[in-house]
Order: C-alpha cells, then sequence, then structure tokens
C-alpha cells in the first residue's frame, strides 16, 4: 500500500567509490543502531564492509566526518520519503484532517516494516550522545528535528483552520506529541522487544488527532 501511494523514482547509477561509501555507512548504522556510536569502532566497521583502513579515510576523515554523513543521508533519505507520503496524501483528499490522517496510517505501516528492518532511531542514537560530536553534527541533528517539526505545525494548523477543535488543545503541542510518540516509543519497544508498539503508538495518536477535531 505504502508503495503505491510514494512515487516510484528510476534508478541511479553509483560509482565503485560511492558503492563503498553506501556500504561503509550501512555496516556503521546498523553497529549504531545497535549499540550506540561510541561502541562502533573504525576497526569493526572495516572488518564488516570488508575494507582497508586506507579505504576508510579515503571517504571519511574521521568517526565525526561519518556521524555527518549518516545524518545527512537520514536527512535526503528518510526525512522526504515521509514527506512524500503526505504530500500523496494530500493529494488524495483535500480536507487537511482526513488527509493527515492517511498519512498517519502510511507513515504507521512504514515505520513498522523499518523497525522489523533495522530497529532504533538514527537521530535518538546521537542526540544520547552527543557529547560525541562536534557542532556540525549537532546543528544537523537540530535541523532535522525543527524541519519535521515545522512540517506537522503547518498541517495541524491547516486542519484547525477547517476544523476547529473540540477541546481546548495546544496546536503545536498536538504536532510536538507525534515526535515525541515516535522517538518515546522506539525506545520502549527496544526495550522491551516489541518492535510493533511503535505502530500501536502513532495509530493510538492518529485516534486522538480524529477526536480532538471530529469529537468522540
Amino acid at each position: 500500500m505504502v508503495q503505491s501511494l510514494v512515487r516510484e523514482r528510476p534508478p541511479i547509477r553509483v560509482s565503485r567509490g560511492e558503492q563503498t561509501r553506501d556500504r561503509i555507512m550501512d555496516v556503521a548504522e546498523a553497529s549504531v543502531l545497535a549499540k550506540g556510536f561510541a561502541a562502533t569502532s573504525i576497526d569493526e566497521i572495516l572488518f564488516e564492509a570488508g575494507i582497508t583502513k586506507s579505504g576508510f579515510f579515503y571517504h571519511f576523515r574521521d568517526k565525526n566526518d561519518l556521524a555527518l554523513a549518516l545524518l545527512g543521508r537520514f536527512r535526503d533519505r528518510d526525512l522526504s520519503v515521509f514527506e512524500e507520503m503526505f504530500r500523496r496524501a494530500e493529494e488524495l483528499s483535500d480536507d487537511p484532517l482526513h488527509a493527515y490522517l492517511v498519512g498517519l496510517k502510511l507513515l504507521a505501516e512504514t515505520m513498522a516494516d523499518i523497525q522489523t528492518r533495522r530497529p532504533g532511531c538514527l537521530v535518538a542514537t546521537f542526540v544520547y550522545q552527543d557529547q560525541q560530536f562536534d557542532a556540525r553534527v549537532r546543528a544537523i541533528l537540530i535541523e532535522i528535528t525543527e524541519t519535521w517539526r515545522a512540517q506537522f505545525i503547518g498541517r495541524i494548523e491547516a486542519i484547525a483552520a477547517v476544523h476547529p477543535p473540540r477541546v481546548e488543545v495546544d496546536l503545536e503541542a498536538l504536532a510536538d506529541m507525534l515526535l515525541t510518540v515516535i522517538d518515546g516509543a522506539i525506545v520502549v519497544a527496544k526495550a522491551l522487544g516489541r518492535p510493533g508498539m511503535l505502530e500501536d503508538q502513532i495509530l493510538a495518536y492518529r485516534a486522538y488527532v480524529r477526536t480532538v477535531f471530529l469529537g468522540a
């Protein structure tokens, strides 16, 4: 269902150097999500990626540079996919509330699939260990969070303009709730070994949004 609503993109040819860089980042991301950035060593990445130390340093100056690249890829790849889901939902309905509810349903399905394949949240992991990084990494963490926040605040405000809330609610707090639901559910789901919790929590938020604007 999600695939049918997200526009297909033509395959992009990449060079061997780009393939190697992507492989390094894939290995590093899997390790960071599994045990954190501090516990992920360059030697481990070299072994898992099957490259030499000189090959690693050809692409990345140090671990901080690798962290910057991982977050940049997350911003360009994952955030754009999620935003595309909501844009496609908006094309299916002129009603901002209905479109938002459809987008949340797609988000829940997609996040459930992502958590099955690579449990954890790269941004959350980096935020919890921000003492490991320089100002450039912290800046991109803020940029990613503010981008998500602005997107959801804009949608909530558009809904409220058409469907005045049935209960007293702070619209920015309602938008922020989605971010906290996602990151909070990821942490709790990982602690309990229940990846399905993330999908359930997004759907619970979806039900609450419906109640706020349509009533019980």
